[in-house]
């Protein structure tokens, strides 16, 4: 996991790895209709929309999040591209010419071997999709997003494309009993 307080407060890291700066809670309590939205937002997902601080976390935990899910994606397109994609060249140049046995043997492996990756990245995932903390996090995140869309709408200076991160698919259902990852304290130096 990332440094929590490698990055001044106010700044938080998008999807593509750049530092942005967060839209203050002040500008969004200033529109009335996303002031509204947060704080029924906020009783849903049972957290302050209107809390800098909270938001901050909430924000850096999606990043850390993200870019789990960026490695794994990785760790899956490389053999689906060399086993799935690279196959057809593979059985044009070669397996096309060889015997029935060597194709009917070479169709076997390469679908074990993707079923195989596919099977293994599933597993090593399930663990992300079924912590509840991590899918209250995205749905928190997800649900910031539309108070800040609210707040634009409203009229606030937010940027377009702020907070500069897409939608998670498992960030539909929040989990009242699911623990909270507390927010890290900055060690005091002596």
């Amino acid at each position: 996991m990332g440094d929590y307080h490698a990055l001044q407060f106010g700044q938080f890291v998008d999807d593509r790895g750049i530092t942005r700066n967060m839209v203050s809670s002040s500008v969004i309590a200033a529109v009335p209709e996303a002031k509204a939205a947060a704080e029924q937002y906020g009783r849903e997902a049972r957290f302050d929309f209107l809390d800098d601080r909270a938001v901050h976390w909430m924000l850096f935990q999606r990043r850390e999040d993200t870019a789990k899910g960026g490695v794994q994606g990785c760790l899956l397109a490389l053999p689906a591209l060399i086993f799935g994609f690279g196959a057809w060249p593979f059985w044009d140049l070669v397996a096309s010419q060889k015997s029935r046995q060597f194709q009917i043997a070479f169709v076997i492996l390469d679908a074990l071997l993707l079923i195989g990756n596919v099977a293994g990245l599933l597993l090593w995932r399930l663990r992300g999709l079924r912590d509840k903390g991590i899918r209250n996090t995205r749905c928190r995140a997800r649900l910031y997003r539309k108070i800040v869309g609210v707040a634009r709408r409203g009229g606030a200076d937010i940027p377009h494309l702020y907070p500069y991160y897409g939608m998670y698919l498992t960030s539909r259902k929040f989990f009242p009993d699911a623990p909270d990852c507390p927010i890290p304290e900055q060690e005091q130096s002596l």
